[in-house]
């Protein structure tokens, strides 16, 4: 199998910033170089919005990464370290350049830039088939700023059996949380959502009110409903009682090291 490489900041990562990802890792296995928060500032004029050691978790959490590497502090952006194989360089338009093309020649190594054009749309990703013998774990919400507290409470869910997400539709959250939400359209929500490792599948939720998913959770048959303490209202536990599921609240903790987040204060209304 080939060797891929990446290279980046990966701060405050979006929808384009995976489909990259997505597109590089159909080319090999990918590993990720990833830029410390004093190079970043370095290249960038400004200190990363989150920090090395979380945007760290959040890739090794992306099903289409195989590892994540440092760069080191004084790195040369457009050079790859000696002890690092690879045989494909993949870059995007933006950081395209002369110098990184000029040193994937020299070393032999595919320097394979996407055009934005390549990383357009949000596919449906492949659903990871069930675990035999696995209980199945069904959690909902809207997912509308992604993070890495979201991801802690994959994590932590999918501990429990194999993870069923179901995202909440646009019209929803409109009517749950008023004008202005959700900020990114539910196809783009579900394809985040679906890019992290922990989860067996994704899926936009079809039904109303703080039970939309009421729909997907008859299909799913899931024997646990999760949720954090935030998300423990609107009449899901005595959803779950009448139907048989085991509800579980989780507490709202981040991951190890890592700072509590919320996609309120982070989307800033």
């Amino acid at each position: 199998m080939k060797h891929v490489i990446v290279s980046g900041a990966f701060d405050d990562i979006r929808s384009r910033a995976l489909r990259f990802l997505e597109e590089a890792a159909k080319l090999g296995q990918l590993t990720v170089l990833l830029w410390p928060d004093a190079l970043t500032e370095k290249l960038t004029g400004k200190k990363p919005k989150f920090p090395l050691t979380e945007r760290y978790y959040f890739m090794n959490a992306l099903r289409q990464v195989s590892r994540v590497i440092e760069a080191p502090v004084d790195a040369d952006v457009n050079v790859l370290p000696k002890n690092l194989h690879a045989d494909i360089w993949a870059d995007v338009e933006s950081l395209h350049n002369v110098a990184r093309e000029e040193f994937a020649r020299k070393n032999q190594i595919i320097y394979r830039v996407f055009k934005d054009s390549e990383l357009k749309g949000f596919p449906e990703l492949s659903s990871l088939p069930p675990t035999p013998g696995k209980k199945k774990i069904v959690v909902t919400g809207s997912y509308d700023w992604f993070h890495s507290g979201h991801v802690r409470f994959f994590e932590e869910a999918s501990a429990l059996g194999d993870l069923y997400v179901v995202v909440g539709h646009d019209a929803n959250i409109r009517l749950l949380k008023g004008e202005g939400h959700p900020l990114i359209p539910e196809a783009e929500r579900r394809y985040i959502v679906s890019c992290i490792k922990f989860v067996k599948q994704s899926m936009v939720s079809t039904g109303d009110g703080w039970l939309d998913a009421d729909p997907e959770i008859k299909q799913i048959k899931p024997d646990i409903y999760a949720v954090n303490e935030d998300g423990d209202k609107g009449g899901k536990r005595e959803y779950c009682e009448c139907n048989g599921i085991e509800y579980l609240v989780l507490k709202r903790t981040p991951a190890p090291g890592l700072p509590k987040r919320s996609s309120t204060d982070l989307r800033g209304f």
